[in-house]
């Protein structure tokens, strides 16, 4: 008997189990991850906020105090420091001021709630595609938060603490309020902090009176100062004054034939702004404030320092160097130095160097220079007060004794001369023959007393200036040979006064009693200074329409040329050299340097006016006595 097969049910289908699908599972996991992220930014936010009380305590209202610094006639030579001009409300600026910035900076300041959060997203948006923090989207509100609380760093840690100090500025502040204090308290280049302050430095004006053109300018200021300052880029100034005249349009802020009233300005901006501080005078602005703590200690008020200095000396004292450096840039020639000093002791100009955004290493008192033969006045001064008389002979031949042999220039020798020939041809073996006989240690001392400072090799090579010298100090011995054996005090920082006006240095002149060196024997050198003028190695180059006096200087291989002399004004020094302390091609201190010497002294007698040049002989030559007498008699 067959099996029975056992039957199956076909008529009903098993159930099966539905799975979720991916659409399913994307909106579930997505609300997961949102409220997981809702979750941790809340606790983030908690965290950076947790912060806030601790650098709302702190704001940073603390600042550097600022120092002008002044010249002669009263135009600004260099600032430091932060400054601030006037506290000023948007009731007091004018209205195309607050539409400029609004314009160029956030337009819908007065409808957001401290945060616009479309710019947010395109910072952000733009931020992801670059990979990095490239565009800010900040409000006036977030950038005020930042300047009043945090650093300048751009990290999303600083973003987040900005936007809750700008919605917590916003609760405790009006809109007119904030914008207040930003305007306030903005950086718009030059040092100023403050559209008042910026007005004032770049249009000599108060920010209440600035025209359409001016505001845009400042607004325009505000991306980028340093780019866009009308004292350094005037062009790119310009063309920013105009992205912000056309965004102001945009807004609906003035019109286009406001547009065009405004860029008709544009056309005599160089002569309505006011003129950039120059940047070469930095050498003597630090200078001069690197002075500040011995005559005022270290007040913490903003100051203004009244200086000697000729500003438009100091332009052309510049040029001349500068237009000289070009010239003769095939003699490997790329430095230079330049002093001018009046007889009160003044500085009238003083050039550190070539170009100070480039180095700013003072030349003019920072380096310490070979001086060659213009440290041989001080060695035939000594021979003078020794008793040697400016007629009286010396060899000039070549020394063959000792270890110490040096020669003359070329080679070429005269015999027995003069002392007054001597030094007018600077003849090296005649001044070392001098040299041995007054004395190495007594003509150190008389540099000493002439103020030189630098120390000075005990040798004989120290009669042809082997010794390094400051310009400074070089100018300021010539200065006391001129002064007829006076004393002369640097009167460099005439008065220093704080923001209140308030006086706090002022200098005073206590004329010296007695001369440091005997009136006859310095009459008797610049008798011999000036043959070294009308008849030595200054004949070429120094000559002018003045009574003149100087030395040429030059050290071994053509590294250092001077020049250092005096008229009946002025005395001045000029320096020519490398800083690498390479060779220069053929300069001498009685070429380039004499020339450069020149041109300065004839500029700064322009405002004298011609001085006649005495006829009589004794007036220029004679070495002490009744002629020496009658100029002191008449203050000469």
């Amino acid at each position: 008997m067959a099996a029975k097969k056992k039957k199956t049910k076909t008529g009903k289908k098993r159930n099966k189990v539905r799975r979720p699908g991916l659409l399913y599972k994307a909106v579930k996991w997505s609300f997961v991850a949102a409220l997981w992220a809702m979750i941790i930014g809340v606790i983030a936010l908690a965290w950076f906020a947790s912060e806030l009380p601790g650098i709302i305590d702190k704001p940073q209202f603390e600042r550097r105090n600022a120092i002008t610094v002044i010249d002669s006639h009263g135009q600004t030579l260099a600032r430091y420091g932060e400054l601030k001009g006037m506290t000023v409300h948007t009731e007091e600026l004018p209205p195309h001021l607050i539409q400029a910035v609004l314009a160029i900076e956030d337009r819908r300041f007065y409808d957001h709630i401290g945060l616009d959060f479309m710019g947010m997203g395109r910072a952000a948006l733009t931020n992801l595609m670059r990979g990095r923090i490239a565009q800010g989207g900040s409000t006036i509100t977030q950038q005020l938060a930042k300047n009043l609380f945090l650093t300048p760093e751009r990290t999303y840690r600083r973003k987040i603490q900005e936007a809750l100090l700008a919605l917590w500025l916003e609760h405790e502040l009006t809109k007119d309020e904030i914008l207040s204090a930003y305007l306030n308290r903005v950086y718009l280049g030059a040092g100023t902090y403050g559209v008042d302050a910026a007005a004032r430095t770049y249009f000599d004006k108060p920010a209440t009176t600035i025209s359409l053109y001016e505001a845009a300018m400042l607004a325009g200021l505000l991306r980028a100062p340093s780019r866009f300052s009308p004292h350094s880029n005037p062009d790119l100034a310009a063309q920013r004054t105009r992205v912000v005249l056309n965004a102001m349009h945009d807004a609906g802020y003035i019109a286009e034939t406001d547009i065009q009233n405004a860029r008709l300005i544009e056309s005599s901006r160089k002569t309505s702004l006011s003129p950039a501080p120059d940047q070469n005078a930095r050498y003597y602005t630090d200078w001069i404030t690197s002075r500040l703590p011995d005559l005022i200690g270290h007040p913490a008020n903003d100051l203004t320092i009244e200086t000697s200095l000729d500003g438009a000396l100091q332009k052309k004292a510049e040029e001349f160097l500068s237009r000289a450096l070009e010239d003769h840039k095939d003699k490997n020639v790329t430095q230079g130095a330049i002093i001018v000093m009046g007889y009160d002791g003044s500085i009238l100009a003083m050039v550190g160097g070539r170009a100070y955004n480039v180095s700013q290493f003072n030349r003019a008192t920072q380096a310490v220079r070979p001086t060659g033969s213009a440290f041989k006045p001080f060695v035939f001064l000594t021979a003078l007060e020794k008793g040697w008389q400016i007629t009286d002979m010396i060899e000039d031949a070549p020394i063959e004794d000792g270890l110490y042999r040096p020669s003359n220039f070329r080679d070429e020798y005269e015999g027995m001369v003069t002392l007054e020939k001597a030094l007018a041809r600077s003849l090296n073996t005649a001044t070392v023959r001098l040299m041995q006989d007054v004395g190495i240690r007594d003509v150190m001392t008389m540099a000493r007393r002439l103020g030189v400072t630098a120390p000075l090799d005990h040798n004989l090579s120290l009669a042809l200036g082997s010794s390094g010298v400051p310009l400074l100090e070089m100018v300021k011995a010539y200065a006391i040979i001129a002064n007829n054996g006076y004393y002369l005090e640097l009167d460099t920082v005439r008065r220093i006064t704080d923001k209140d006006g308030v006086l706090l240095y002022q200098h005073s002149v206590f004329p010296p009693a007695e001369p440091v060196i005997s009136p006859r024997h310095v009459d008797a050198l610049k008798s011999m200074l000036r043959t070294a003028v009308t008849d030595g190695t200054g004949r070429l180059a120094a000559r002018n329409d003045y009574r003149a006096y100087g030395k040429t200087g030059t050290s071994q291989d053509f590294r250092d040329a001077w020049f250092v002399g005096f008229t009946d004004e002025y005395i001045a020094g000029v320096w020519l050299g490398n800083d690498d302390n390479s060779p220069m091609t053929g300069i001498t201190g009685g070429s380039l340097p004499a020339q450069i010497w020149r041109d300065v002294m004839g500029e700064a007698h322009k405002k004298k006016g011609p001085q006649p040049l005495s006829r009589t002989p004794s007036a220029d030559s004679s070495s002490g006595g009744f002629s020496a007498v009658l100029r002191r008699l008449l203050g000469g």
